[in-house]
């Protein structure tokens, strides 16, 4: 079984924001999240997501869910 710190879901924020030319700031102002959040969201450390927060971020990023979030098995 795997342990609580193995995360097989990668979050490609990071990516999409600098594809697009928008900050973080931008993002979280666009949004209505806190720039903490969108932070620790964009570096993987979130626990959860709403779908909410998905649509928003996809919404504004004019992308896909699988564009933001890739599982793997390693």
């Amino acid at each position: 079984m795997p342990s609580e710190d193995a995360h097989h879901i990668a979050v490609h924020l990071d990516a999409l924001l600098r594809d697009r030319g928008i900050t973080m700031t931008q993002l979280a102002e666009r949004i209505g999240l806190t720039l903490a959040n969108v932070s620790i969201l964009k570096t993987g450390k979130a626990k959860a997501i709403r779908f909410s927060t998905l649509e928003a971020i996809c919404r504004e990023l004019d992308c896909q869910p699988g564009d933001l979030l890739t599982y793997s098995t390693t």
